[in-house]
C-alpha cells in the first residue's frame, strides 16, 4: 500500500518520539513492501513561534490531505501567558477541522510492567485491558460561553445524531472486544445525559451481543480504582471522557506505554498520539520513552489502513522489547538501578532502535 501521512511533531518531546516512530514505520514498510509518504507540519507551541498561531490554516489542509496523522505533544509553560492562545488550541482545531469525533484510548497493564500499577495485586490479578470510547468534538468544550461580570457559563450541549454516532462505535468496540459496553453519565442531574441514554436504549437492538450498562460519573471514577476488570468498553461525552481517560491510565502506572486514536465517518484521516505530554524538561536529552507513539502507529495500521498483520507486528515487536528486559527510565521504577547496571536502562533513541530490530525479526 502507498499512504500519505501528515507528521505533527509539536512541542517538547515530541520532535524526539515521532523520530522514532518514523524509523519503526519505514522498517514496516520495509517489511511489508509498503510506501509510506511523509508531511512534517507546525501546529502548537511551535506554530505559535513561527507564524503566531497555535494552527496554521496550512498545516490543517496537509493533515486533511493526507492518509492519518501522526501528532508528537504540544504545548509547554513557555507559551502560558499569551494572551488568548495557548498551544493546546490547536488539538481543538484539528479535532474539529478533521472531524475525529471520537477518541479511542486503550488502557491497559503491560504483564512486564505489572509492578508499576499502584493498584493492589488482587485487584488487578489477570491484567487490565480497558478501552474508552470519548466523544470529541461536542459537549461542553464546544458549547456556548461567556462571561458577565462576576458571572461565566460554559454548555453542555448533544443532538441525538452526535450521540447516536459515538455510542454505535462504542457497540462495535465491544463486540470485538468481550462484548460490554458501559456508558458513562450523569443521568440523574443532566438533561444532555438522560438523552444519551435514550439514544442509546433506542439503538441497543442493533447489538443483540453486547450487553449495556449505565453508571454516573462520580460512581464509575471510585469503581475504575475499586475494580477496574468490571470494564471492557466505557462510552461517554468529552468532559467525563477527558477524566475518566486520565484516571484508567494512571492506574496502569505506565503512562509512558498508551496510545491513542481520534477517528471520524471513515471519509478523513484518523489522527494518532500517545496519551503523555509534552514534557519539555527533558526535551532534546534522549530521556523520553518511543514506545506510546510507536504503538499509536500500530493503532494507526489497524484503524486507518486495514492492516492487522502490520498493527499486530508492532505490538509484538514492542512487547518483545519489554519480554528482553528494556527500559526507558519512566517504566524501570525501582528496577532502575539493576537495569543500568546491566546496560537495559535506554534513551529514546536505542529503545527506538530495539523495535525495529524486534520487528525486522518477527
Amino acid at each position: 500500500m502507498n499512504k500519505k501521512i501528515t507528521l505533527i511533531p509539536g512541542d517538547g518531546i515530541g520532535p524526539d518520539i515521532i523520530e522514532q516512530a518514523v524509523s519503526v514505520l519505514d522498517a514496516l514498510a520495509q517489511k511489508y513492501n509498503h510506501r509510506f509518504e511523509y508531511t512534517s507540519v507546525l501546529a502548537g507551541g511551535a506554530a505559535i513561534d513561527a507564524q503566531g498561531v497555535p494552527l496554521p490554516q496550512a498545516s490543517l489542509d496537509a493533515c486533511l490531505a493526507s492518509d492519518a496523522v501522526l501528532l508528537g505533544a504540544v504545548g509547554g509553560p513557555k507559551w502560558d501567558n499569551i494572551p488568548g492562545i495557548r498551544p493546546e488550541q490547536a488539538l481543538l482545531g484539528l479535532r474539529s477541522g478533521m472531524k475525529v469525533f471520537a477518541n479511542l484510548r486503550p488502557a491497559l497493564i503491560f504483564k512486564q510492567l505489572k509492578n508499576a500499577c499502584p493498584l493492589k495485586d488482587e485487584i488487578t490479578e489477570g491484567g487490565l485491558d480497558i478501552l474508552i470510547v470519548r466523544e470529541l468534538t461536542g459537549g461542553i468544550y464546544f458549547g456556548e460561553r461567556g462571561r458577565s461580570g462576576n458571572e461565566a457559563w460554559d454548555t453542555e450541549k448533544y443532538s441525538a445524531a452526535e450521540i447516536e454516532r459515538i455510542v454505535r462505535l462504542g457497540f462495535k468496540a465491544a463486540e470485538k472486544r468481550q462484548k460490554r459496553l458501559c456508558l458513562v453519565d450523569k443521568a440523574n442531574i443532566l438533561e444532555s445525559s438522560r438523552l444519551w441514554r435514550e439514544v442509546a436504549e433506542r439503538i441497543k437492538t442493533d447489538y443483540p451481543s453486547v450487553e449495556l450498562s449505565y453508571l454516573y460519573v462520580d460512581n464509575a471514577a471510585m469503581q475504575l480504582v475499586r475494580n477496574p476488570r468490571q470494564f471492557d468498553v466505557i462510552v461517554t461525552s468529552n468532559m467525563f471522557g477527558d477524566i475518566l481517560s486520565d484516571e484508567a491510565s494512571q492506574i496502569t502506572g505506565s503512562i509512558g506505554m498508551l496510545a491513542s486514536a481520534s477517528l471520524g465517518d471513515g471519509t478523513g484521516p484518523g489522527l494518532y498520539e500517545p496519551i503523555h505530554g509534552s514534557a519539555p524538561d527533558i526535551a532534546g536529552k534522549d530521556l523520553a520513552n518511543p514506545l506510546a507513539t510507536i504503538l499509536s502507529c500500530a493503532l494507526m495500521m489497524r484503524y486507518s489502513f486495514n492492516a492487522e498483520t502490520e498493527a499486530c507486528a508492532i505490538e509484538r515487536a514492542v512487547e518483545r522489547v519489554l519480554d528482553d528486559g528494556w527500559r526507558t527510565a519512566d517504566i524501570a521504577g525501582s528496577d532502575a538501578a539493576s537495569l543500568k547496571a546491566a546496560g537495559k536502562l535506554v534513551g529514546t533513541k536505542a529503545m527506538g532502535k530495539r523495535v525495529v530490530e524486534a520487528l525486522k525479526n518477527i
